[in-house]
């Protein structure tokens, strides 16, 4: 078991990547409930990505 020190060397590195999440590009926030609207080519990116990965 000691041998194996995989986890603990890579324990640092995050698991997913922010920069490119529909929230990254904010466009505006709503005033009363602070909710993010994205920006317009970041929504068409994200309506791109999910009918081409629809089942």
């Amino acid at each position: 078991m000691a041998e194996n020190r995989y986890k603990e060397k890579h324990m640092g590195m995050p698991v997913e990547k922010h920069d490119t999440a529909a929230w990254a590009d904010i466009d505006e926030m709503k005033p009363d409930s602070n909710v993010t609207i994205p920006c317009e080519s970041q929504v068409r990116n994200a309506k791109e990505h999910v009918d081409t990965n629809e089942k």
